[in-house]
């Protein structure tokens, strides 16, 4: 009995050994399939984005400058029209006639002049021959006087009625795009108070936006250096991309915003874009030359700030604090903490750790896809 406790050591000797052997042998965790890309060089645009408007470059609200009534619409709406195109006529026949009772007076008041001025030499001719007073020379003079101011009156009154029944005309102010017909024949209008007809200037059209007041400095030093470029999409279409240039930076700050205001200008020739749209505006400040760049689906967030996965040469990872220059759509410019060539994972994350192996998704489906392509081609060798 006293070799009991020795048989019983030895076996637990054995059994830890055999444990031994099993841990040794349990195979290792596979890799995690991730989705990789590779560190590359390009020129990256530092940009500020912001929500815009897009307005007309010039708009009027036609207004009549006399009452009258419409006499006919010679527009049709939303159509195209050319500076000084007659877009309504009013009914001139109140203000013809006023202009011909205007140059009666005109007439009449030459008629008068011609006669006093007559009257004056006649007399004038008499008092140098003692036949006439000088106090009836001076008479003839006053009324040849009244008689001018009468005609000057007669002259401004015809000019009057003669730009009152231009105003019968109402013709487009520069070249545009005319709206919504709002009167038509027949209807009564009333000095400045009835609306005509809207007239939109939208080549080039105007794009507002508003951008935080701590880049102001950098704004104004970028405005002028030279021309500030911006880059303007729909809402709802990425793909389209409208070029244009800053004409204006506000001369106050929005207290209520804090925000400042400007505008870029931008041909849109094609007239894709039109007055009220809302635009997303990029505004180009800098370009960096031959930046380090990444997709941006590799940038993570972590405690310490932005890092991504860099993939070793042995296929394991390591985490690499980085420091973002600027984004540009897909891709993102680092400014330190990677080089070109560095290759970073882009899908796959949530599975990581450092040290961990790993393997590309991308490369382990390109056998696949040539033994695929090779079972659908024998049929066709046979």
């Amino acid at each position: 009995m006293k070799f009991a406790p020795v048989a019983l050591l030895t076996a637990a000797t054995l059994a830890l050994a055999a444990c031994s052997e099993d841990i040794k042998k349990k195979p290792a965790p596979p890799p995690v399939p991730v989705t990789t890309a590779k560190a590359t060089e390009a020129n990256v645009p530092v940009a500020l984005r912001a929500v815009g408007r897009a307005e007309a470059y010039e708009s009027v609200t036609l207004k009549p400058r006399i009452d009258g009534q419409v006499a006919a619409v010679l527009f049709t709406e939303g159509q195209h029209v050319k500076q000084g195109d007659v877009l309504i006529r009013l009914d001139p026949t109140d203000f013809a006639a006023r202009l011909q009772q205007a140059e009666a007076a005109v007439a009449r008041d030459e008629a008068l002049i011609a006669k006093s001025r007559a009257d004056t030499a006649r007399y004038t001719a008499l008092r140098d021959r003692n036949f006439v007073s000088e106090e009836k020379v001076n008479d003839t003079r006053t009324n040849e006087a009244a008689a001018t101011a009468n005609l000057r009156a007669s002259q401004a009154a015809a000019e009057v009625a003669r730009l009152q029944l231009s105003y019968t005309t109402i013709r487009a102010p520069f070249t545009g795009i005319v709206g919504a017909r709002v009167v038509f024949p027949g209807s009564a209008v009333k000095v400045n108070d009835t609306t005509l007809a809207v007239v939109n200037r939208v080549r080039p059209l105007l794009v507002s936006f508003s951008i935080p007041e701590k880049h102001l400095a950098r704004l104004r030093s970028a405005f002028k250096a030279g021309e500030m470029g911006v880059d303007i999409t729909l809402p709802n279409d990425k793909s389209q991309h409208f070029t244009g240039k800053v004409i204006f930076i506000d001369n106050a700050v929005d207290t209520a915003t804090g925000t400042i205001l400007m505008k870029a200008s931008l041909p849109n020739e094609d007239e894709k874009l039109t007055p009220g749209q809302f635009l997303n505006v990029s505004l180009i400040l800098d370009v960096l030359e031959k930046a380090v760049t990444v997709p941006g689906e590799a940038i993570q967030q972590g405690a310490d700030g932005n890092f991504v996965y860099v993939v070793k040469e042995d296929n394991s990872v390591e985490m690499r604090k980085i420091q973002i220059a600027a984004a540009d759509g897909s891709l993102t410019a680092i400014a330190s903490g990677l080089v070109t060539g560095d290759t970073v994972v882009t899908d796959g994350h949530l599975r990581l750790t450092p040290g961990v192996k790993i393997r590309d998704k991308d490369k382990d489906a390109k056998p696949a896809d040539k033994t695929e392509k090779t079972g659908t081609e024998a049929p066709k060798a046979q």
